[in-house]
């Protein structure tokens, strides 16, 4: 499989996470996709069996970082913290411009992201489904959106199974020079 180069880098994160195997789905999907690092917040559980549903071994190639509430996480400068959740004013995801450096953070098994931690985040986003998908599903499916949204491929084909179509070769632009106010490139 051909690893498409993104700008950017991403981690995934869960508070109040309380089931190993969905923890061990996460740790698995995050690293295919590429994240930089996962981060739990308040976790209900130890989490040590996670290794079952991880067959990856992606504790070997990403770091998990713990935080005990959302207000001691501290995110690396310029990073936006997304949380995905299902509220009223969310933005669905197909319609959200993912950040380049993002934490995306999702709720535990059977609530929702504590009213701390949407306080924290920048943006909040909903997957647009009739009810909530299991965390990992979730996690699974902002990843593969941040890939294909913010990747470089093809143009889809205008019929089903269509040719395959590269991607058109990235163009340079020309150099730009930022002046100052005053014309002189002083401030």
């Amino acid at each position: 499989m051909s690893e498409q180069q993104l700008r950017g880098w991403f981690a995934i994160g869960a508070e109040a996470i309380s089931k190993e195997v969905n923890f061990g789905n996460l740790m698995r999907t995050a690293n295919a996709f590429g994240a930089a690092y996962l981060f739990l917040v308040d976790p209900a559980t130890s989490l040590r069996d996670a290794g079952r549903t991880d067959t990856s071994k992606s504790n070997l190639s990403l770091p998990v970082f713990r935080h005990r509430s959302p207000d001691e996480m501290n995110l690396p400068h310029g990073c936006r913290l997304v949380g995905v959740e299902l509220t009223e004013d969310a933005v669905a995801l197909p319609s959200f411009r993912h950040p380049s450096a993002a934490a995306y953070v999702f709720g535990p098994e059977r609530a929702s992201l504590s009213p701390a931690m949407q306080a924290r985040c920048d943006h909040i986003v909903k997957i647009p489904t009739r009810f909530c998908v299991n965390l990992a599903i979730a996690a699974a499916i902002v990843m593969y959106d941040r890939q294909i949204t913010l990747g470089r491929f093809g143009e889809r084909p205008v019929m089903p199974g269509g040719p395959i179509v590269p991607p058109k070769p990235h163009v340079h632009g020309g150099v730009v020079l930022r002046r100052g106010r005053d014309g002189t490139g002083r401030a």
